[in-house]
């Protein structure tokens, strides 16, 4: 097992959505980077964030962990499975399939690119819960184009800032990325994989007001307090300019 810290940018008031287009590229080029770096010997690695303290995060200044391990976690087992199951029953990898029926339907949809789209997933359990997917066929990060980094850059900037407008505060939240095995496995055929990122924040109702998974979400099913329709309509409703930013209208 190896892990690193990265920080984002030297100030240690700027999260994601308040750097530039720039500075958010250069963190998507050294995530790539520090997946090939650990992937030639690992065969996980997860890049992840925890933003906030709601969050469990202890260092305010905005970072994210990169854990390398010698083992296929049980979430990434889960979806190497599911996905290789789909790919030879129906032919096409699952969550390309996916994210094209979501982009006709659109019930769901919170912003797109030219190569991104971000949805609330149906199965979502978490109230503003969203999936980043490609609209093309990619296994890990170390494999986009410098077009499709620089509309990733846009889009996480895009879907970030409106979170933090929906209750005006720095949004809190665990993401992550999941991508094909590494390892001993970078040989192996990885068409069945499809790159994605889940974010999974807490906030429910205010700033303050949080969502916890207690009592029969924990011991029976999880309970949606809004459908993913609902969540979906709200966040692509919000302004693509930061509320710490745009200017305040005079009463």
């Amino acid at each position: 097992m190896e892990s690193k810290v990265m920080c984002f940018h030297p100030w240690s008031d700027l999260t994601l959505p308040l750097m530039s287009l720039a500075e958010i590229r250069a963190v998507i080029d050294k995530w790539a980077e520090l997946a090939v770096e650990l992937g030639s010997s690992y065969p996980w690695v997860q890049i992840f964030e925890n933003k906030g303290a709601m969050m469990g995060c202890s260092n305010p200044h905005p970072h994210c962990q990169v854990w390398a391990s010698n083992f296929l976690p049980n979430e990434a087992q889960l979806e190497d499975r599911t996905q290789r199951q789909h790919l030879q029953e129906r032919g096409v990898p699952l969550l390309l399939e996916y994210a094209q029926l979501e982009a006709q339907r659109k019930e769901r949809l919170v912003v797109e690119n030219a190569d991104w789209l971000v949805v609330v997933p149906y199965w979502a359990v978490w109230p503003f819960q969203t999936l980043l997917l490609p609209r093309r066929q990619v296994c890990r990060l170390q494999e986009l184009s410098d077009s499709e980094r620089d509309s990733l850059a846009s889009i996480m900037k895009r879907l970030l800032t409106k979170y933090d407008n929906l209750f005006e505060v720095s949004f809190p939240y665990s993401m992550g990325w999941h991508g094909a095995p590494t390892g001993p496995r970078l040989g192996a055929d990885c068409g069945h994989w499809q790159l994605h990122a889940h974010y999974y924040p807490p906030l429910l109702r205010s700033a303050a007001v949080r969502k916890f998974m207690v009592g029969y979400e924990m011991l029976a099913q999880a309970q949606r307090d809004l459908t993913p329709e609902q969540a979906a309509e709200r966040l692509r409703a919000l302004p693509e300019e930061h509320y710490r930013v745009r200017p305040r209208e005079v009463a």
